[in-house]
């Protein structure tokens, strides 16, 4: 929080045991976090930056997207069959779409259709259900905001009404969740008692709790998969082709 705005880039492990064409073993993403920021200057940090970065790529390598544009409009295996720049324009022309987690659910379980995993509140949200939100419902990138607290990490900063967490996912068309991201717990005693709720060791987390202890400022930011703005922004299939030595389980 002294510095005010500060962001990362560099790799990320995960540990999942997931076999899909949208998940690395090890992948990069960019970080930002800034004091004084809410859950709702963080969406639009995260909304504004996508928007940006599609916008700028676009412009600035005609050659390479009219490339990727062709490749997709054929439908040439490893890519999705697809208007590319059309789509790229709809997501730089238009503001992103924003519902509640609860909201999202209850769209989801009126559904016409049938999902595999029939979503219930507390549920997770999975790539079937991201995608009939981003393709099917809005047609276009949204943002999913105020998840329940028992599936968001213990950081995050709790709502008044103490069953859900200020934290964020920003969703797009065929790539799903692009970002995730929160408001942070400025709150010493909240986070304390989030912790023992959870049966965390505070000893471990002893330099993180200082933070506030000594004082602190409200504060967001989010991770962006890299890899998946590369499919979204070429419209490739599979997260592998995205990155020069994909790891995978």
């Amino acid at each position: 929080c002294a510095l005010s705005k500060v962001y990362t880039f560099g790799p990320t492990f995960r540990a999942e045991d997931s076999h899909t064409p949208r998940h690395l073993a090890e992948f990069w993403m960019v970080e930002p976090e800034a004091a004084w920021m809410d859950l709702r200057d963080d969406m639009e940090l995260a909304e504004s930056f996508v928007r940006y970065v599609i916008s700028d790529v676009v412009a600035a390598l005609p050659e390479d997207m009219a490339f990727f544009h062709a490749a997709c409009a054929k439908g040439l295996p490893g890519f999705t069959k697809c208007d590319l720049l059309g789509r790229l324009k709809e997501i730089t022309d238009q503001g992103f779409a924003r519902v509640t987690y609860t909201d999202a659910i209850t769209l989801l379980r009126n559904a016409s259709r049938k999902f595999a995993a029939r979503p219930s509140w507390g549920d997770d949200l999975g790539t079937e259900h991201e995608r009939y939100l981003t393709e099917e419902v809005f047609r276009g990138p949204v943002i999913v905001y105020d998840y329940p607290k028992d599936i968001k990490s213990f950081y995050m900063r709790m709502n008044d009404d103490n069953k859900t967490v200020a934290a964020m996912d920003v969703l797009v068309p065929r790539c799903g969740e692009i970002i995730g991201g929160s408001q942070r717990e400025d709150r010493l005693d909240r986070l304390r008692g989030r912790m023992a709720e959870l049966g965390m060791d505070a000893a471990v987390l002893d330099w993180y709790v200082d933070l506030r202890r000594f004082g602190g400022a409200p504060h967001a930011g989010f991770g962006l998969g890299f890899e998946r703005l590369v499919l979204l922004a070429t419209g490739l299939d599979n997260i592998r082709d995205a990155i020069p030595f994909p790891r995978y389980p």
